[in-house]
């Protein structure tokens, strides 16, 4: 497949790489520019691009930006992109680490719902949970006892059956992890969040989710801070 990646940090580098490996033709880009991602395309075999050029005939588009930065894309970036391309949110809201206070969100919409609002576009949420070291080094072949396994919430179901497939692809088993309105249940501080679950421990971990959000992941006053001084 043709698969476009909007973020060149931790995750869509990995992510670059390990679908270059599996054979798909793969545009990375970023705010910045190609002319910064001379070493992403070294180490990932990626062709970088600027980000109109990144979308355009992808079959997959992947979202994988800080949660912030996401009103910052052009608004008319997805506008050329057919309805049948499935695009992937791997993103997570860091309000007092990275983000800030994002409205939308401190006032109960899901992370990935409010994602697919500023980009006019239906998203499936996935690679959100796992490191990125993680996503690189401990992907497994199928059939792996206690493969670890990844949550995918989306509401179409034909998006969401490439995004597991894509998942299995590079060495995890995928949950259906509900739709959209349920990826509540795999954003930070819940139980699937960094765990490393097989998919029975996933399922589990889902269910055992709860969907107050925690204060420590609530904006304060002096949002954002950094990950190593919170605010």
């Amino acid at each position: 497949m043709k698969i476009g990646i909007i973020g060149a940090g931790n995750i869509g580098s990995v992510l670059a790489l390990r679908f270059v490996e599996r054979g798909h033709q793969v545009k990375i880009g970023n705010s910045r520019g190609p002319g910064t991602l001379g070493e992403v395309e070294r180490e990932t075999g990626a062709t970088s691009a600027e980000l109109k050029e990144v979308v355009k005939d992808a079959d997959v588009i992947v979202v994988t930006i800080p949660e912030a930065k996401v009103p910052n894309l052009p608004k008319d970036l997805f506008a050329g992109v057919p309805a049948s391309t499935v695009v992937i949110d791997t993103g997570n809201y860091y309000p007092r680490q990275r983000d800030g206070r994002i409205a939308g969100i401190e006032k109960g919409s899901t992370e990935s719902r409010w994602v697919e609002e500023q980009i006019g576009r239906p998203v499936v949420k996935a690679f959100n949970n796992i490191y990125a070291d993680h996503l690189r080094n401990k992907g497994t072949p199928a059939g792996t006892p206690k493969r670890i396994a990844l949550p995918v919430a989306g509401d179409d179901a034909k998006a969401k059956a490439v995004v597991m497939k894509l998942v299995d692809e590079v060495g995890f088993d995928a949950v259906d992890a509900g739709t959209l309105d349920d990826s509540w249940r795999q954003q930070p501080a819940t139980p699937v969040y960094t765990a490393d679950r097989d998919a029975e421990g996933v399922r589990a971990a889902l269910q055992q989710a709860d969907p107050v959000r925690k204060p420590e992941w609530r904006a304060t006053d002096r949002s954002p801070g950094d990950f190593d001084n919170p605010a």
